[in-house]
């Protein structure tokens, strides 16, 4: 994410928090930088890893707390791809995006396609039926079973 999402994110959480009568802390503020600052679908595990690099006094319960706290402002979605673990997403640059789960490697793809949009759109009208919002998320395994074991393999080792 640009520098400036960046900042626009913070000061959007900041805003929240302030509404809710809560503090604004460093810890909080890092714990934002941060996930923002990272790509892909980020697992708590993963961010307490990435904040603890900037500051190793930032503990779980903050990291998660922070989370929960980013997912009622609506900047963040926590998202479950069937393999026990929540990740978290920014709402980003990209309104709209439908996700494929290797079911192997446990790789998460993004994608979009207006057709399939289209489709959708299609369909509800047939049904008289106004979507509000929908999530996609396709299951498999990748292509390349070299890459895909390789990526397992690399997943394990961490």
């Amino acid at each position: 994410m640009a520098p400036e999402a960046v900042k626009e994110k913070e000061r959007a959480f900041q805003k929240f928090i302030q509404t809710r009568g809560l503090k604004t802390t460093k810890q909080r503020n890092t714990i934002v930088s941060v996930f923002f600052n990272l790509k892909g679908h980020v697992s708590v595990e993963e961010l307490l890893r990435e904040v603890k690099a900037v500051n190793p006094r930032i503990g779980y319960a903050t990291v998660y707390r922070t989370l929960h706290l980013l997912v009622e402002s609506s900047l963040v979605e926590e998202r479950r791809f069937g393999d026990g673990l929540a990740r978290y997403e920014g709402h980003s640059e990209v309104e709209h995006h439908d996700h494929m789960i290797c079911q192997n490697c446990g790789q998460i793809s993004e994608f979009f396609n207006p057709q399939l949009e289209a489709l959708q759109e299609k369909l509800a009208a047939e049904h008289e039926f106004t979507i509000h919002r929908h999530r996609l998320e396709l299951y498999g395994t990748c292509a390349d079973p070299e890459s895909c074991n390789n990526r397992k393999r690399a997943q394990e080792g961490n």
